[in-house]
């Protein structure tokens, strides 16, 4: 057992005990080389000979695999959720006054105008934070098109800022001059194919993500043939992401989803199967079938965010389609998700709280452990992750314990927490 992380850590330096899971142990250390620097494909393998770390909570069991495992790790009935969503080529370069930046486009909002970041050039492809605004700067962009800086995004900080553009069609602009948003830990600009997934679809409305759902990234066409093969459902959900918060690790802002009526059937129809792995009948959240039952198990933290935003009360989806401001912590909890499929966080990153609320903090801290111990790689091309609830049969011992629709048990033999 780990003891706890420190609360403050130095972001964004690398190589620097930073917070990690609220249940792992002496400062989690991300050393710099565990960054996937480049795609698997340029790293001599295929997408999905990533490396894939399984963890089940309960007994708290980890295993090491390689991704292609994948379709033998899931079960006939189990529903894949998957994230359609585009992602967008939202790195375009501009000038304020003669000052290069780097405008990264983030959601369109209802009245047409942008949410976007302004950032200043490293020189080296990548970009560094840069003051937001101010108001009424004018930024001329790469293709001739303008932006009209109004306002700060929300009150939460001056990092997003709404503006006007005076192009036509601003998606239009970023497929002719713009390039994907990179951060300083990759190697190099890579083609926007190179951030696509199987499942990503056309938008009705053109919109996409600005940065790319990654956790689909690993799959591959064969490997979907031989997941529906299996008897594994794949439900689609659109989430088009904004820009993430690199250097702050702020919670996401409003995003734009939808969850379809046959997503939504299909979902409630596992769930009304039986009590779940984690012990509960439908309606007290977190699980779907029984041992040999289905599974919902949500592909990227988007795809989590999407179900829990259509999600009743009752652990039940309607069809949904707008706009969500939903956090998911440890307090709130998961309705729906009985297991997640996702990449490596940053120890600080807002993500880490919906990976404990599916996880539980126990097991998010042995996987995040041994993902350091064995030399895992983080970010958009690295390896994957898969966390899963405790099933009946298995060699667990100690399940979660559900007392009034709540789990119990998960942190008995984990003094601290």
């Amino acid at each position: 057992m780990r003891p706890a992380l420190p609360e403050k850590s130095q972001v964004g330096k690398p190589g620097v005990g930073t917070r990690g899971p609220s249940g792992s142990g002496a400062a989690l250390r991300v050393p710099p080389e565990l960054s996937a620097r480049v795609p698997a494909e340029q790293r001599g393998a295929g997408r999905d000979a990533v490396r894939l770390l399984v963890g089940r909570r309960g007994g708290g069991e980890v295993s090491h695999h390689v991704f292609a495992d994948l379709p033998s790790l899931l079960r006939a009935g189990d529903v894949l959720v998957v994230n359609t969503s585009k992602t967008l080529p939202a790195a375009v370069d501009g000038t304020v006054e003669g000052v290069p930046v780097v405008v990264h486009f983030s959601t369109r909002q209802d009245d047409g105008r942008w949410a976007v970041e302004l950032r200043r050039p490293d020189g080296r492809g990548s970009t560094l934070p840069r003051p937001g605004g101010p108001a009424g700067a004018l930024v001329e962009l790469a293709g001739g098109g303008r932006l009209v800086i109004v306002r700060p995004l929300s009150p939460r900080g001056d990092r997003l800022w709404v503006a006007a553009a005076s192009m036509p069609d601003v998606v239009a602009h970023l497929y002719r001059h713009g390039r994907p948003i990179r951060y300083g830990y990759t190697e190099r600009d890579q083609p926007l194919s190179a951030y696509g997934t199987v499942f990503e679809a056309p938008s009705p409305d053109g919109l996409g993500s600005a940065e790319m759902p990654s956790a689909a990234r690993p799959f591959t066409p064969a490997m979907v043939t031989e997941l529906v093969s299996r008897g594994v459902h794949v439900a689609p959900v659109t989430l088009h992401t904004g820009v993430a918060s690199a250097e702050a690790h702020e919670p996401p802002f409003p995003e734009r989803f939808r969850v379809p009526a046959s997503t939504a059937l299909l979902v409630n129809a596992v769930r009304r199967a039986g009590a779940g792995g984690w012990g509960r009948p439908v309606g007290r959240g977190g699980g779907a079938g029984p041992a040999g039952g289905g599974r919902v198990v949500a592909v990227g933290t988007t795809a989590v965010r999407a179900l829990e935003s259509a999600a009743g009360p009752d652990g039940l989806l309607t069809a949904a389609d707008g706009w969500t401001d939903l956090v998911i912590t440890p307090e709130r909890g998961v309705r729906v998700v009985d297991g997640l499929l996702t990449g490596l966080h940053e120890p600080e990153a807002s993500h880490l709280l919906m990976l404990e609320a599916v996880a539980g903090p126990r097991l998010l801290a042995e996987v995040y452990g041994q993902a350091v111990e064995r030399g895992y790689l983080w970010h958009e091309f690295g390896d994957s992750t898969l966390l899963l609830p405790w099933e009946a049969g298995t060699n667990q011992t100690n399940p979660p314990q559900i007392v009034d629709g709540e789990r119990r048990g998960d942190h008995a033999q984990c003094p601290g927490l």
